[in-house]
């Protein structure tokens, strides 16, 4: 039997499962079944949490179709209360290992449970080569791409997982599955890509929808999210500290002066618990 556990962060929901004390194998086929709302749990994908060499635990993410990636925020804020709140820690401040490198966690405690996770995000990757997109423009702020019968103009950013970034003037209104399934898997993004698709609401608010590699559209992507914000302070339409409307909630992205780091705080919440 295999203990797990739903978790959501604004709606984004994954199932966790303690890789530490318990032997998982064939990941990628499990993250597949336990994210099948009709046959299996339901959810967005799979996460575990391991052992780590260089960080408190580490954390490993499975889409629901069973790929790997590198980096999930609203999945890494409830690896957060997943930890504190299962007594494998102590601490507040948490360390975690990602193939995105190492983030660190602060975990809001309330009543001896984690209620929110600031998160630092580090650093926005930039370089066309490193998102990866293919353009000879750094920063990326003027892809033109066309899907369907409509042309997009894209700013990228990697947060440790690739994204682009469009300007939409409704996000209520719009298509995201009938735009984003071309966008995500253009031969401009070698390792396919997660497209945001953002309005303005003022310079502190934006309002986002997001089309997931490997997912489809979700309620929520924290690294969406900040790799949003970025975009807006590269094209001068927002401050640095921003609140982000998803489908499943807001987000507090800010991208700091001083340390160039993107920090996101929102809340992470336990669904219910159950074994395979």
């Amino acid at each position: 039997m295999i203990k797990f556990t739903k978790m959501h962060g604004l709606g984004n929901d994954y199932v966790y499962m303690n890789a530490i004390h318990q032997h998982i194998e064939d990941e990628s086929t499990l993250a597949q079944f336990v994210s099948n709302r009709n046959f299996g749990i339901g959810s967005d994908g799979l996460i575990l949490i391991c052992k780590s060499e260089k960080a408190d635990f580490k954390m490993r993410m499975f889409n629901s179709d069973g790929s790997e990636a590198e980096m999930c925020g609203n999945g890494i804020r409830c690896v957060g209360k997943f930890v504190y709140d299962k007594g494998l820690t102590q601490k507040t401040e948490v360390t975690i290992e990602t193939l995105a490198g190492i983030k660190t966690v602060q975990l809001n405690v309330k009543n001896g449970k984690v209620e929110t996770v600031k998160v630092d995000m580090g650093e926005p990757i930039l370089e066309p080569k490193e998102i990866p997109v293919i353009s000879e423009e750094k920063p990326v702020k003027n892809l033109k791409l066309k899907a369907e019968d409509k042309e997009f103009v894209f700013t990228c950013v990697s947060m440790g997982n690739p994204h682009a970034i469009t300007i939409v003037d409704n996000t209520k209104e719009f298509d995201v599955e009938k735009y984003g399934k071309v966008l995500e898997v253009d031969k401009a993004f070698p390792n396919k890509t997660n497209v945001e698709f953002i309005e303005i609401v003022d310079k502190n608010n934006i309002k986002m929808r997001v089309w997931e590699r490997g997912a489809g559209e979700t309620l929520a992507c924290g690294t969406g999210a900040c790799a949003s914000v970025v975009a807006c302070v590269l094209n001068n339409l927002t401050e640095r500290n921003v609140n982000v409307e998803l489908l499943g909630g807001k987000l507090e992205i800010e991208w700091n002066k001083n340390d160039n780091h993107v920090y996101m705080s929102g809340p992470a919440v336990t669904v219910f618990e159950g074994e395979l």
